[in-house]
């Protein structure tokens, strides 16, 4: 969009624009959840690009909760119905994405400044969390590294005895065990 002098200013993006002919453009109607309990209806011929694309997701959902699907019994009628409300969803979908990506070009065409800027910004926010990650594998390291020195700290410690020879194992042993009762003579 464009204000009186010509100019289309990044943010100036709105919901009932939509790509001609394609979807019909309007005031954004009132809120509203068809088929689900309390929901207000929009007025056919007067939906916008976002409108069309949430009542065709909650299309969605009513299909798969619907009463006629859960006690039907045609198992392929309810699949052809599943399918073609995923299949109008996706399309409005598509068109979302169209629109969006439209006014990206003309963004990019009459604010190339801008668009370096969003990709400045977003390399800038990548290599942020690039480094909060090697952050967190460093500590890692550090804690693991810290492990290893105390394993290797602890098994030096029974290197102080003499070098164990064919009987260590039962002197060790042996050592550890309560002095025998003395018998009488």
């Amino acid at each position: 969009y464009s204000n009186q002098d010509g100019v289309v200013h990044e943010w100036d993006v709105h919901w009932s624009a939509a790509p001609p002919a394609s979807i019909p453009s309007g005031g954004p109607g009132p809120p509203g959840q068809p088929g689900f309990p309390g929901a207000a209806t929009r007025p056919p011929g007067n939906n916008t690009l976002v409108d069309e694309l949430e009542s065709s997701f909650e299309a969605c959902f009513a299909s798969l909760v619907s009463q006629d699907y859960v006690n039907g019994t045609d198992q392929e009628e309810i699949r052809t119905g599943v399918d073609q409300c995923i299949q109008k969803f996706l399309d409005v979908a598509r068109q979302t994405e169209c629109f969006f990506l439209q006014k990206r070009l003309q963004l990019s065409v009459q604010k190339p400044e801008q668009v370096v800027k969003e990709d400045v910004s977003e390399l800038r926010n990548e290599l942020q969390r690039k480094e909060l990650l090697v952050q967190k594998h460093l500590s890692k390291l550090h804690h693991w590294q810290q492990v290893l020195e105390d394993v290797s700290v602890q098994h030096r410690k029974p290197t102080d005895l003499p070098p164990p020879g064919p009987l260590a194992f039962l002197e060790q042993a042996s050592a550890s065990l309560p002095p025998a009762p003395l018998k009488p003579n």
